[in-house]
């Protein structure tokens, strides 16, 4: 893993993909676990939970569904308040959603996700995450599967972008560090 640049900052190697494959099969294991006996519908958040959901239903044992929802919430490299919504996930209500966020930082844009889905009367819920940064966490909902809890750094790469760039990347990179600090 190399250093790369995007845009106008450049991001350092921190996850290979041998660690992020064994994160997604625990998730997946543990989420099958809880829910062999249903037909989930796994959530994704688009954009940056393609690479997640796909790897993870590569592990998922049972049946499910998949539907999508695209939301916005970041300007550069900063998490707003402002949650826009621009893609709907469709109908939901009477289901057992499991909701595909490729990180969870904050948690403004998880709560607006769960206030949705409460006005949709959904059966259930639960909230997976590949990333989840307890520094920067501001909710209390619970975060019922994290695959890694991570610093509170801005990383890109599988998924995850900067402005757009980077979410092609197989591993994942975190602001150099002169920039994080």
């Amino acid at each position: 893993m190399n250093m790369v640049k995007l845009h106008d900052l450049e991001f350092e190697p921190y996850l290979d993909q041998k660690t992020i494959a064994s994160s997604v099969k625990t998730v997946a294991e543990r989420i099958y676990a809880d829910y062999h006996t249903k037909t989930p519908v796994f959530l994704g958040i688009l954009n940056g939970s393609f690479m997640f959901l796909s790897d993870l239903m590569k592990y998922y044992e049972g049946d499910c569904e998949i539907s999508f929802t695209k939301l916005s919430s970041y300007e550069g490299t900063s998490s707003t308040k402002n949650i826009n919504t621009l893609l709907g996930a469709g109908k939901l209500e009477g289901k057992d959603v499991i909701v595909v966020e490729d990180i969870v930082d904050t948690g403004h844009t998880l709560e607006h996700i769960i206030e949705v889905l409460k006005s949709e009367n959904v059966a259930s819920y639960s909230i997976a995450s590949l990333f989840f940064k307890p520094e920067a966490y501001q909710k209390s909902l619970p975060i019922d599967y994290i695959g890694l809890e991570i610093p509170n750094r801005f990383i890109v790469g599988y998924g995850l972008d900067y402005n757009g760039l980077g979410r092609n990347l197989s591993e994942i990179y975190q602001l150099k560090s002169s920039l994080n600090d």
